[in-house]
């Protein structure tokens, strides 16, 4: 037993899931990682994959107020 917190056992999105969870179209999630704009991602092997934190602190950093400013 360790006194180690528990590392964030959820699975990685691919590319792909965080289109679909985004409801957005996988260009943009490949567009958003090329310009460096969207979510914080990680190089596994040749694949880009995101962790449910990081698009969870991106989302709350792209809310916008009615006047529509962040």
């Amino acid at each position: 037993m360790t006194d180690a917190a528990p590392a964030d056992t959820a699975p990685l999105l691919s590319s792909q899931q965080l289109a679909e969870y985004l409801q957005v179209p996988v260009q943009t999630v490949y567009d958003w990682a090329a310009r460096g704009t969207g979510p914080a991602r990680h190089k596994v092997g040749r694949y880009s994959r995101y962790r449910r934190a990081d698009v969870e602190a991106w989302l709350d950093a792209q809310k916008v107020t009615s006047a529509g400013s962040r």
